[in-house]
């Protein structure tokens, strides 16, 4: 195997034995073959649009199967052959609508995997230039981020045709079945091409998300808990969790989420739910510390698992998430953890606990703006932070910390994603009406940080670059560089980066990054900040 996607891969270079995230070489070259699988599917795909041939069904099974490929998703061998084997037949079907009988195709799954090279990392280098290559790993590695969105959106039935055409467009470049020869400058236009269609995902998937659950507002939450059974959510699915809260309703189940599930307290329809108890636990790479305590059935919907070891029985998945030997609820139905919730004690005492504000999407933060637009131009407010982005457990992921706790109380921290569980439960203070740090939502509310970001550079007539507004991000898998490439897309320059650059990058294209973009690693949070304010 060799795997570089994630932040925390091995020596900074590649997992060559077995991945750190846990995976075996068995499961990630399962992966890397589903990969070319969707590739061979994609080039039909383009040709029965070419067609006029729709087909919806298949952009969305080539969405999930994508994203099923993306860190810490899925560790199910069994699962993953069976996308394998979908893959094929979808292929196959949708060449047989052509009117066409592929060579390639007239084989079993066995015989068409037999005859891939041995070399296959899930991408097909047909140039031996080190930096198209790496080109091509940004480009699918951001496809994996733009594949988790779309496939959330879609659950959420909001779908754009362009969007699923440029998955397949970006499957099928570099490879046999591509059109088109490109040089490094091609490359990168895709690359940024690839940030614009993560825009457009995480705009769907905002819609999804407002029009099923309503416009997050600013809410308490309790890292306590009540006495009682219990339920924790963990994951990003948001119909999941309604799901949940609609079949325990009235069992007397406690709901808690996890992780990147803390910004449902904030959707009206989820928090009415009375049984929405809390928060549970800090970020995803600290589970295994924390999930044996929690005396509850665990219900992971999608990315962020871990080996659950001993404490597997308890462990449900659902979507995409999948581990060997745990029970995968299918069709949202979520009997299974719900007997297993009763059956295990729950929180034998009331445990009231500290209270963090969560809730802080678009709407409300646009509601806020001229109290912001007043407070710089009194002099009140001198900087804005946005901190946040993928965590894990590499070190270095301090300097996050350090760097809030230090930033001085004229200035406002914004956050999203996983990277806030460094300092979501820190108490910053207020600047006038407004906490300092305000909890925008998970990692695809990035799309609303940046229309609130917009709106501001509107407002006080400026290019957005020209704002008091400074991103430091931390990086980990996949959704965090298809973020990232949307930021670059959008013309967003001088972003701090961490802990490490991706490994992925060539040091051509890093010096491209930070020549256009004015990119460039953290250092110490004292150096950075000195550096922002003065």
């Amino acid at each position: 195997m060799f795997c570089n996607q994630c932040e925390q891969t091995a020596k900074g270079t590649g997992c060559t034995v077995a991945g750190v995230c846990g995976k075996s070489a068995d499961v990630a070259v399962i992966q890397d073959q589903l990969i070319y699988l969707l590739r061979r599917l994609a080039a039909l795909v383009l040709q029965a649009r070419a067609a006029g041939i729709a087909d919806t069904e298949t952009d969305d099974f080539m969405v999930e199967a994508l994203f099923g490929t993306l860190t810490n998703v899925n560790f199910d061998p069994e699962a993953l052959r069976k996308m394998q084997a979908e893959t094929l037949e979808r292929a196959k079907a949708l060449a047989a609508r052509l009117g066409e009988k592929p060579e390639d195709l007239n084989v079993s799954l066995d015989e068409y995997l037999a005859r891939l090279p041995e070399s296959v990392v899930g991408i097909d280098v047909l140039s031996a230039d080190a930096d198209v290559a790496s080109a091509m790993q940004m480009l699918l590695f951001g496809l994996k981020g733009v594949a988790a969105y779309a496939d959330h959106a879609a659950r959420l039935g909001q779908r754009d045709p362009e969007l699923a055409a440029f998955v397949c467009k970006a499957l099928v470049a570099g490879t046999l079945w591509d059109g088109e020869v490109r040089d490094l400058g091609g490359w990168l236009e895709l690359v940024l091409e690839c940030g614009k269609a993560n825009l457009r995902a995480m705009e769907l998937l905002e819609k999804g998300n407002t029009e099923s659950f309503g416009d997050p507002v600013p809410t308490p939450v309790s890292l306590g808990h009540r006495k009682g059974k219990a339920i924790l959510v963990s994951g990003h699915d948001l119909l999941d969790l309604q799901a949940l809260l609609e079949q325990t309703e009235g069992t007397g189940i406690n709901i808690y989420t996890h992780g990147e599930m803390l910004p449902a307290h904030g959707y009206p329809r989820l928090k009415a739910f009375k049984h929405l108890a809390g928060h549970f636990g800090t970020a995803w790479q600290n589970q295994q510390k924390e999930l044996p305590d929690f005396p509850g059935a665990v219900l992971f919907t999608t990315n962020c698992i871990q080996n659950p070891r001993a404490y597997g029985d308890k462990i449900f998945t659902s979507g995409n998430v999948g581990w060997p030997g745990c029970v995968h609820c299918k069709g949202r139905d979520f009997a299974p953890v719900i007997a297993k919730a009763l059956e295990l004690p729950g929180f034998a005492e009331d445990e009231p606990g500290k209270e963090i504000l969560t809730g802080f999407g678009r709407q409300t933060m646009l509601n806020a703006a001229p109290k912001v637009l007043e407070a710089v131009a009194q002099g009140k407010l001198r900087h804005i932070f946005l901190v946040g982005g993928c965590d894990g457990a590499k070190p270095g992921r301090n300097y996050y910390t350090e760097f809030v706790e230090k930033t001085p109380q004229d200035t406002l921290v914004l956050t999203l994603a996983c990277g806030k569980f460094r300092f979501f439960d820190k108490d910053l203070g207020k600047l006038g009406d407004l906490p300092r740090l305000l909890d925008m939502g998970q990692c695809n509310d990035a799309y609303a940080a940046v229309q609130v970001a917009l709106a501001l550079a509107d407002a006080l007539k400026c290019d957005v670059n020209d704002l008091p507004l400074s991103l430091v991000l931390s990086w980990y898998e996949q959704k965090a560089v298809s973020i990232l490439l949307t930021l670059l897309a959008l013309g967003i320059k001088n972003i701090r980066l961490g802990p490490s650059l991706p490994a992925f990058v060539s040091p051509t294209i890093l010096n491209i990054l930070v020549e256009k973009w004015g990119i460039r690693p953290i250092s110490t949070p004292d150096e950075d900040l000195a550096a922002i304010l003065n």
